[in-house]
């Protein structure tokens, strides 16, 4: 896991080398300043850490810091029910069908039941893609025509859930923050017809945050999260960014589960997310 999170963090690692090219046992604090920057992480939660750290910092008084961002209560909603049903959000392009694909994977290795349902109904591409996933995978999935109405998608999906006792129902959304109104009034229904097919249901509203838009992806989280209440994140492409201190940045202002963390391309690229592994990944570059 190290190893692979090493590579996933590796621009952002090249990025905090340019800063401290060499590892020493203590940094001065300043430095650390300029570390923690340069890895984009926002400057008032910088400020606030530096606060507790003496003038010069060793590796276990920054481990100390900075994992302190993540003492917060978060609630990891997890259900016995089945199907256990899950709304995927985000905008356009954070890379919500390929993490569909890469959830429904990882349920299928765990000997799960899995079916699709294709709920962002406003773009053709994203039920095209969508269902390339699924018969690649070979799992079901529930689709329509652009333009029809998603909650129809998202009853159809549950419904075939319930009634073939499969155990993930995973579901697709629009993700056009542009027009806000419209796409909250569209969740908000897709929210009460699936409660409607299954009480209690979506059990999970999964976020996700692409890694590469580092900081500034935190407004469109509380943006989704006003909207629909977001019950926790998965974060994409870190891999093709330096911008990999903004996870920091994202449990700080957020205070949700980090779920997952989105390592590549294929389906089998998701790795749970660990606070202290993903800390000691950027540490290890900077101290002995």
């Amino acid at each position: 896991m190290f190893n692979l999170l090493k590579k996933v963090l590796g621009k952002t690692n090249d990025a905090i080398k340019e800063v401290a090219p060499k590892k020493r046992k203590k940094v001065s604090k300043e430095e650390f300043e300029d570390i923690l920057l340069e890895a984009d992480v926002n400057y008032d939660l910088i400020e606030r850490l530096l606060e507790t750290l003496p003038e010069t910092i060793n590796k276990v008084q920054a481990f100390n810091s900075l994992i302190s961002v993540f003492q917060y209560k978060a609630d990891f909603k997890h259900s016995k029910e089945t199907p256990f049903v899950e709304m995927i959000i985000g905008v356009n392009g954070a890379g919500k069908t390929t993490t569909i694909s890469k959830l429904a994977y990882l349920y299928q290795r765990q000997g799960k039941k899995v079916i699709l349902g294709a709920g962002d109904t406003f773009r053709a591409a994203a039920i095209e893609q969508l269902t390339r996933w699924a018969n690649k995978l070979e799992i079901p999935i529930i689709a329509t025509q652009q333009g029809h109405d998603p909650s129809a998608v998202v009853y159809d999906t549950i419904e075939s859930a319930i009634a073939k006792n499969y155990d993930h129902v995973i579901i697709d959304t629009a993700g056009r923050l542009h027009t806000q109104v419209n796409l909250s009034e569209e969740l908000k229904k897709m929210i009460r017809i699936a409660n409607k097919a299954k009480e209690g249901s979506p059990h999970r509203k999964m976020l996700i945050l692409d890694g590469t838009q580092g900081s500034s992806s935190i407004n469109q989280a509380k943006a989704f999260n006003e909207m629909i209440g977001i019950d926790g994140i998965i974060i994409t492409k870190l891999d093709g960014t330096a911008k990999g201190g903004s996870v920091l940045s994202i449990a700080d202002e957020l205070k949700m589960p980090i779920f997952y963390i989105g390592t590549g391309e294929q389906p089998e690229d998701l790795i749970p997310f660990k606070a202290n592994e993903y800390i000691n990944t950027i540490l290890d570059e900077i101290f002995i």
